[in-house]
């Protein structure tokens, strides 16, 4: 079993979606744009001969942007472990954190018509993971013990080096326990580990910056802000 403090999460933000180029945050499940894309691009051409040579599961929240950075972005990565057996895992928990449409994922029957999943295993995505209602509610006391239930999920999984592709105000939950309205970049990538082996908030911290390359980080108009 790998040590928590030994671990290595490589936490990803999307690349930019339509919703960011305007501030349209009634965009529902907004996707990449064109420059979106070619940010997901540079992604790959910048970790497919470290990240994506080395990382041991690949994990994407399931709103479009960022499941079309993980397509895109880790390629090289989701082939190698598919081949292993180990798919890309589609976690709805890593959703973004607003009620906004463009941060409402879709339903799991529209993603599944969608060319561009196919081979993702949305199985995941049960009926309600897209209400943003219980454990997806928008409040702070939710949206803090969501954040802690990824870190605990991911101290509990047997990977060393995992990638992680979410959102910006669920990244600053998970990593500062709440919308710090710190900066994440588009497709930035940045290597977190965990403080201790056991802790209950399974805390982590910053070990190193690997990718800072994408711009656009939204200015917050709402309580929680838009990423």
């Amino acid at each position: 079993m790998v040590k928590a403090t030994e671990k290595r999460i490589y936490l990803t933000r999307h690349a930019q979606a339509e919703h960011n180029v305007a501030d349209d945050y009634a965009i529902h499940d907004a996707p990449l744009t064109a420059l979106g894309r070619e940010q997901a691009a540079k992604l790959h051409a910048d970790t497919k001969d470290n990240i994506q040579q080395t990382a041991d599961l690949l994990v994407t929240s399931g709103l479009r942007r960022t499941m079309q950075t993980a397509i895109i972005g880790y390629p090289e990565l989701r082939k190698r472990l598919e081949a292993a057996g180990k798919p890309v895992v589609v976690l709805p928990q890593l959703q973004e954190c607003n009620d906004l449409p463009c941060d409402t994922g879709s339903n799991r029957e529209i993603l599944e018509g969608d060319p561009e999943f196919a081979g993702l295993d949305l199985s995941t995505l049960e009926p309600g993971w897209n209400s943003k209602k219980g454990f997806y509610a928008c409040d702070p006391a939710s949206l803090q013990a969501r954040a802690r239930w990824v870190r605990r999920w991911l101290r509990e999984r047997p990977e060393k080096d995992i990638v992680v592709v979410s959102h910006g105000d669920c990244l600053r939950y998970i990593t500062d326990g709440r919308n710090s309205l710190k900066p994440w970049a588009n497709t930035e990538v940045r290597v977190y580990t965990f403080k201790a082996e056991d802790d209950d908030e399974a805390s982590v911290e910053l070990v190193d910056e690997v990718v800072k390359e994408g711009k656009n980080e939204p200015t917050s108009t709402t309580m929680e802000g838009t990423a």
